[in-house]
């Protein structure tokens, strides 16, 4: 069975800022770690800590619920095949956002000697902004004040809208809008404060790759929503990249997960850029790609569909127990970037801020800085 769950921590404000319900900052317990063979992938390079990374040298997202899962053993039925690479972003680099808990913890503990590292390896990355809270009256300017700082700058924001109803089929991360409706009514608030700029979005994690729970109804209505809200997002900004759940390489069949995101909207140029994969889970990089490039050769649709990939704890890869829960072992992976070299891969990118507990270091969803270390060095 598929284990899946997303931890809701994310509460906005009026400035634009997505902040832990608890800001992490204290505890640094941890329960018994798993124990794992990792696979190694290589560390990005680590800038000294008075040096911002090359991709982001402008405002670290905030605090992200994760997403998560693990496989359910079908075996891939569609031979891999790179897909025409689409023309490369005019943007520079990724915008990385100044108010999350990483920085919070940064600028708090100037004397800790773990600073350096976490500063460094973690703090000086973009990472996406998580939108977890049904709050319509103030989604727009909290919205607005992301995609302008990052417009400001000529960089790009990653932006995560996760409200969508029936969110973690009632596990860990149960929530979201109360129905529908009132998500339909979210998203148009939320594309009003997308701007004219380019922006990546990540369309609710977990939304495709976990819709077995729902019934068959359930299902439909979820699609037509979700089709509606890349249209909506796309054509209050038309430089805005949308990408649908895409799961990852250690969950559903490619030829499965292609089937939902096609009743999704994924397959059409007016709603989806393409698809991401591997949110605030540990599977490697090159295990993500063959999987990305089956699921959009199974959609279908225009050839310029690529994939995003959340490349930020999957160093060593995923454990081979299965572990999800802050697994022993895993390592940052390869920093986030808009340039892949990689045909039909948009994007690494940092949907799950490294250092963010699953629940098992440190509460869910908040910043623990033992977490982060292992992570990091």
């Amino acid at each position: 069975m598929v284990a899946a769950a997303s931890l809701v921590v994310a509460v906005g404000t009026a400035a634009g800022v997505v902040s832990s319900v608890d800001d992490g900052r204290g505890s640094d317990e941890a329960r018994p770690e798993t124990t794992a063979s990792p696979r190694l992938e290589a560390l990005p390079a680590v800038p000294s800590s008075a040096s911002p990374s090359t991709e982001a040298p402008s405002p670290s997202a905030s605090a992200s619920p994760e997403p998560r899962a693990e496989k359910t053993g079908a075996a891939p039925s569609v031979s891999p095949g790179a897909r025409e690479q689409r023309s490369a972003p005019v943007s520079p680099g990724l915008y990385r956002h100044p108010d999350s808990q990483v920085l919070d913890w940064v600028r708090a503990h100037p004397g800790d000697p773990r600073r350096a590292v976490i500063a460094s390896r973690i703090g000086d990355r973009p990472a996406a902004v998580w939108f977890a809270d049904h709050s319509p009256d103030t989604i727009t300017a909290r919205v607005r004040a992301i995609t302008s700082a990052g417009a400001a700058r000529g960089r790009v924001p990653v932006l995560v809208p996760y409200t969508i109803p029936d969110r973690d089929c009632g596990g860990h991360s149960r929530g979201g809008a109360p129905d529908l409706d009132a998500y339909d009514g979210w998203i148009d608030r939320f594309a009003a404060g997308l701007g004219s700029g380019e922006v990546i979005v990540i369309l609710e994690p977990d939304s495709l790759a976990q819709v077995e729970c729902l019934s068959a109804g359930q299902r439909a209505d979820r699609f037509a929503s979700l089709a509606r809200a890349g249209r909506v997002l796309k054509e209050a900004d038309p430089r805005a990249r949308v990408y649908y759940d895409a799961g990852h390489s250690g969950w559903n069949a490619p030829v499965r997960q292609a089937g939902w995101l096609r009743q999704a909207g994924a397959a059409s140029a007016a709603s989806s850029d393409g698809v991401f994969s591997n949110v605030s889970n540990f599977h490697d990089t090159a295990d993500e790609i063959t999987h990305n490039r089956r699921v959009l050769d199974a959609l279908g649709g225009p050839p310029g569909l690529g994939a995003v990939i959340d490349t930020s704890r999957n160093g060593n890869g995923a454990p081979a127990d299965g572990e999800w829960c802050d697994p022993a072992g895993r390592k940052l992976g390869r920093a986030p970037t808009l340039r892949t070299g990689e045909a039909g891969i948009d994007a690494y990118l940092w949907v799950k801020l490294p250092g963010e507990s699953d629940g098992c270091k440190g509460a869910p969803g908040t910043f623990t800085p033992s977490y982060a270390y292992d992570l990091a060095r």
